[in-house]
């Protein structure tokens, strides 16, 4: 795999973020998540955009989708719909097609990633000139609320198991929520070859692997409002075959 650099010679006169919404089934959260990322975004000041990549929802996601799009703007609220489920890595890449923004911000869409925390996000990258800044649960403030006891052994357990066996440096490597120079982003998902939930836990190992520089930021994680979860017994299967993958490939 050729190096990836970072991306310091990149400086733009005003910098620009653009937010990747994949949405499945989120019909009801859409409205409030966008609400939240116009209100934080609009209050910091930062120029940014939301480009939502529908899988093709049976609950007419897309469709309110083109309502915001007709509140917000096409500028602002950017669609980019598939026909199907085709994995997290590919919506990613189908969607930085269309970024304009400098800096790539990945998150939920099911309301479990705050964008009060995104600010931040945005000062910690500033201040040390990362490459990329990703939330933790695991340190500092940071904290996860409406899981059971299950739910969050299992988390737990997931984390402590990768941090024994990858080392990747940060502490919480099975997290969605993070912020990437966009040249970065495009390199290293260009480089991942795994799928579901274990491709987040590839894109930091790479990251470290390349020497890309990594801040973190304490952000509390809060299950879903409305939907259902869409970890399942596949997802955790799945989650062990990749964590055996990069175990043995990084």
């Amino acid at each position: 795999m050729n190096e990836i650099s970072s991306s310091v010679d990149e400086k733009e006169e005003q910098d620009k973020y653009t937010v990747l919404l994949p949405t499945y089934n989120e019909r009801e959260n859409l409205p409030i998540i966008i609400w939240l990322l116009v209100k934080y975004f609009t209050e910091s000041n930062h120029d940014w955009e939301v480009i939502i990549i529908d899988d093709g929802s049976p609950d007419g996601t897309l469709d309110v989708a083109k309502e915001l799009q007709e509140i917000y703007g096409s500028d602002r609220i950017v669609l980019c719909p598939r026909e199907k489920k085709l994995g997290l890595g590919t919506a990613y890449v189908h969607g930085i097609c269309n970024a304009t923004g400098n800096f790539v911000i990945i998150m939920d869409a099911d309301l479990s990633h705050h964008p009060k925390f995104i600010p931040k996000f945005i000062a910690k990258q500033k201040e040390g000139d990362y490459d990329i800044v990703t939330g933790t649960r695991y340190a500092g403030e940071g904290g996860v609320y409406g899981w059971d006891l299950k739910r969050k052994f299992m988390s737990r357990t997931a984390n402590y198991i990768t941090q024994l066996l990858l080392r990747p440096g940060i502490t919480d490597l099975t997290g969605s929520f993070r912020l990437y120079r966009k040249r970065v982003f495009r390199q290293l998902i260009l480089s991942c070859v795994s799928k579901g939930y274990v491709f987040q836990m590839e894109m930091m190992v790479r990251a470290r692997k390349n020497n890309l520089t990594i801040a973190e930021v304490p952000i509390t994680f809060v299950d879903r409002f409305y939907g259902e979860s869409k970890l399942g017994g596949d997802e955790i299967l799945g989650f062990l075959k990749g964590l055996a993958y990069l175990f043995a490939t990084t």
